[in-house]
């Protein structure tokens, strides 16, 4: 047995990570083979790390069981407001080592597993991801439940529980190929089933109209199986609830009325109901018009009411009895959050469901829904926004559609009356889009049933009222509704637990209070000519990167320069983001090393990841293109070690807490105007990342706070890009004849250089950037080859460079997901946040409410 608290791996062991007392070190050690004794039925003989990481995250688990009754009973005790976060989208990723940090335990189970003779890198690796996102919105969820629960919200975040989320992308000659995300397999330790709390979910049928009301008739029922996953607050005593509903037939599922000989088709036709909850569409900043798609919305907003009602009804202050039944308290004691249009159908649902069950009348319903929901819109592409037709509605939720109907209605009266005359108006405002195929307009929905419509950084919420296709007529109508609340990342997960190391660095000069009020980081700036603080905050760094650089070689057999610049853009793959800009300063870099080998170049690693939806052909070539260059590039030996061209298979959030630590410029190069927020330039930006960037989504705020110098901003803003829309126009051709390395790049790519066996393979690329490129890629070429050149410049001097990252994290106070949650809080839930502790005293012997 090894002595306690060995210098094992040379960690310090830091406070930001909890202390590890020798009594939580013996009992987590007792705990953990209790575990796997009695939980997985193994012992060391014939355990495998599998069987390791399940004991150590029951283990883990163990410590917030308490902590979650316990606070489920204080909720029920104070009976707050609580908010409902509704959301298509979770993107997770693992849970172990973020509760291990959340609640202090992360030293105790190092040293624990350490004495057991394992190792806790290994065992984390064993974890999936819980991928059930496809990237920032799904990300941007996950971040603001960490922030709810340690901010002391009585808060619920509502989806589904995907079988199978984002697909696992792989890479085969240079392809992008996708294969099915089995996370389940293994079975999943955080979440518990509530099968007691299971409800019905209705779909098609039809509606009639009686003297009693509106009853909607010869429905198919589906039942929504809630899981609920724990999620701790920082040190807070604190553990709210992810609930996510997993689809199940109903016992009877077409067996009511099967002829002899058909049971066996009609129990084998019971996953057609239950494909429901079994994949998530793998579609960002795009609307796929499904049917499944429109179930999977109605399914988890009517599955959540009916969980917002039941609790609504029964909750006050410890009573037993269904007590409140006056439905206008409702806006008092729920907020409903609409993560994007995609949780929309909340609105007709919860107006059913006060009009047809509750019997309230149309206006008084109505003022109650408007009160109680909230809308975020998270994009301005056209394309993104939802539209369902008519047909499809009228087959699926012909209720839903009459009541969309009467909204409309009503809200066509109100417009005429403000704007006598003004037919356009109207039509442009219309929740109903006429035209061949009329189609319910999601977003108009959205902004008319709730009280407050925000966007997610200040130029996107700026753009969404200026701008006519977007929202500007619901402005004009009514400007009170119209916030911004611009996106933020967790702390914990974004920095306390991906990079330790520079936790640890800024924890030693201004204490641990940053990891509540992320705003301390300004105190950095007293240490910003300290020559000991810029050594330990590069060899933090350079730490990173031999780190990750390891990584890359074992997993992509590509030896890296750790002593070069690290150049990251991880995203979804999308014109919009601009990909192909960085690839034409790729082939650019590499054709300059190649003209003057002998001159002396800043060594860079360029570094692409990010997944391509299945069916988005121009996204699937760009990856094509980037793994072509890669292959020139990688292997010309004039080049060496100067330039690599790697990209990253398979980027989801594991590999993300990875890759950021280790790197030294962040690209953010979105066309200006296109790019809502962005949250990865925040993560890059905590983790002592420069950015090169558009002055797009927070960009714009980055820059402010850490001052404009401390970036490198290039290209167009958005009222240049109006501009040339506006005027003459975007003329590709122009660019393309007057820059010669423009020129030489491009024709590289159309002349089958990066694809000598295939010459032509990229002629559909060519075609797009010098005939159809909506997002002006060469209008901003020159100035970011510019601006990389001023990049080169810098990083060739290390302490300069230092000092301008040290700038960055001392200004990502305003990037926190808690003053976000914060805002949204205080200006639209009618909240108040709260950083006490919560007592742990849990009350065993009380019988537990029923509305957990």
């Amino acid at each position: 047995m090894s002595k306690p608290f060995s210098d094992h791996d040379k960690r310090k062991q830091i406070s930001v990570r909890g202390l590890a007392g020798v009594e939580n070190v013996a009992e987590l050690k007792v705990a953990f083979n209790r575990h796997l004794h009695f939980t997985l039925v193994k012992d060391r003989n014939v355990a495998n790390k599998r069987d390791y990481y399940f004991a150590l995250a029951n283990t883990v688990r163990d410590h917030l069981v308490g902590r979650w009754i316990r606070t489920q009973q204080y909720y029920y005790e104070k009976d707050p407001k609580r908010v409902y976060y509704i959301s298509l989208e979770f993107y997770m990723g693992r849970t172990l080592q973020n509760t291990m940090v959340n609640l202090a335990l992360e030293n105790a189970c190092d040293e624990a597993i350490y004495q057991l003779g394992l190792d806790m890198e290994e065992l984390e690796d064993m974890e999936e991801d819980a991928g059930l996102g496809n990237g920032g919105l799904g990300r941007l969820a996950a971040c603001f439940l960490d922030s709810m629960a340690s901010l002391g919200l009585a808060a619920y975040g509502y989806g589904i529980r995907y079988e199978f989320g984002i697909f696992n992308q792989k890479i085969v000659n240079g392809w992008q190929v996708e294969e099915a995300d089995d996370w389940l397999r293994y079975g999943n330790p955080w979440e518990k089933a509530r099968p007691e709390y299971m409800r019905p979910v209705k779909f098609y049928g039809r509606t009639e109209h009686t003297p009693d009301g509106v009853k909607w008739v010869d429905t198919q029922v589906v039942l929504a199986l809630p899981y609920d996953t724990p999620i701790p607050g920082y040190r807070n005593n604190i553990v709210n609830t992810m609930r996510l509903w997993s689809a199940k037939a109903p016992c009877d599922f077409n067996l009511k009325d099967f002829n002899v000989g058909g049971y066996i088709q009609a129990v084998l036709d019971r996953n057609l109901c239950e494909n429901i909850s079994r994949v998530l569409y793998p579609n960002d900043n795009f609307f796929e018009g499904k049917e499944l798609r429109l179930k999977q919305e109605y399914f988890v907003v009517a599955a959540t009411l009916q969980d917002v009602v039941r609790r609504f009804k029964a909750s006050k202050f410890g009573s037993r009895e269904v007590v409140r039944t006056d439905f206008a308290e409702l806006p008092n004691k729920v907020a409903i959050q609409l993560n994007d249009t995609h949780p929309a159908m909340a609105i007709p649902e919860l107006m059913r469901v006060l009009v047809d069950e509750e019997k309230l009348g149309w206006d008084k319903a109505w003022d109650v829904c408007v009160r109680t929901c909230a809308y975020t819109n998270h994009t301005v592409l056209p394309e993104a926004l939802e539209r369902w037709p008519i047909d499809l509605f009228h087959h699926l939720l012909p209720r839903h559609l009459e009541i969309i109907f009467e909204i409309n209605h009503r809200f066509m009266e109100y417009v005429a009356s403000k704007f006598p005359g003004d037919h356009d108006r109207m039509r442009r405002m219309s929740l109903i889009e006429e035209g061949g195929c009329k189609k319910v307009n999601m977003a108009h929905l959205c902004i008319v049933g709730s009280h407050a419509v925000n966007g997610v950084a200040r130029i996107h919420s700026e753009i969404l009222i200026a701008t006519l296709y977007v929202f500007k007529d619901f402005y004009e109508l009514d400007p009170h509704k119209f916030q911004n609340k611009t996106n933020g990342i967790t702390p914990r997960r974004w920095l306390v637990m991906c990079n330790p190391g520079l936790a640890e660095v800024i924890a030693e000069k201004i204490g641990e209070e940053f990891i509540r009020d992320l705003d301390q980081l300004k105190r950095l700036l007293k240490f910003i000519n300290d020559d000991a603080f810029i050594r330990d905050i590069a060899k933090v760094k350079q730490e990173n990167k031999l780190k990750f650089a390891v990584h890359l070689e074992e997993h992509y057999k590509v030896k890296i320069n750790p002593q070069s610049m690290f150049d990251f853009q991880v995203k979804r793959i999308h014109e919009y983001k601009r990909q192909l800009l960085n690839c034409l300063h790729m082939i650019t870099y590499y054709n300059r090393i190649k003209k003057e080998p002998n001159k002396h170049w800043t060594p860079r690693t360029i570094m692409v990841g990010g997944k391509a939806a299945p069916g988005y052909h121009t996204a699937k070539m760009i990856i094509r293109l980037i793994t072509a260059i890669g292959e020139v590039v990688n292997h010309d030996p004039v080049v060496g070690d100067r330039l690599k061209v790697i990209f990253l298979e398979n980027y989801r959030v594991t590999l993300a807490e990875k890759a950021i630590p280790s790197a030294d410029l962040s690209e953010q190069i979105s066309t200006a105007g296109t790019e809502a927020s962005g949250t990865g330039n925040m993560k890059f930006m905590l983790n002592g990342a420069l950015t090169i960037g558009t002055m797009d989504g927070a960009n714009v705020e980055m820059a402010e706070e850490a001052g404009e110098e401390n970036l490198f901003i290039f290209g167009m803003r958005v009222e240049d890009v109006d501009a040339m829309d506006a005027g003459k126009g975007y003329h590709a051709s122009e660019y393309y004849n007057r820059i010669p390395e423009l020129k030489q790049a491009m024709d590289q790519i159309a002349g089958g250089f990066f694809s000598p066996k295939q010459p032509d393979l990229f002629k559909e690329l060519v075609d797009l950037l010098m005939h159809h490129d909506r997002f002006k890629v060469f209008a901003d070429y020159e100035a970011y080859i510019k601006c990389q050149d001023k990049v080169n410049q810098l990083y060739k001097n290390p302490k300069e460079w230092t000092k301008m990252v040290i700038h960055n994290i001392a200004g990502c106070g305003k990037f926190s997901s808690d003053r976000t949650i914060a805002q949204y809080a205080r200006e639209i839930w009618g909240m108040e946040p709260s950083l006490e502790k919560i007592p742990t005293r849990i009350a065993i012997n009380e019988a537990m409410p029923s509305v957990l």
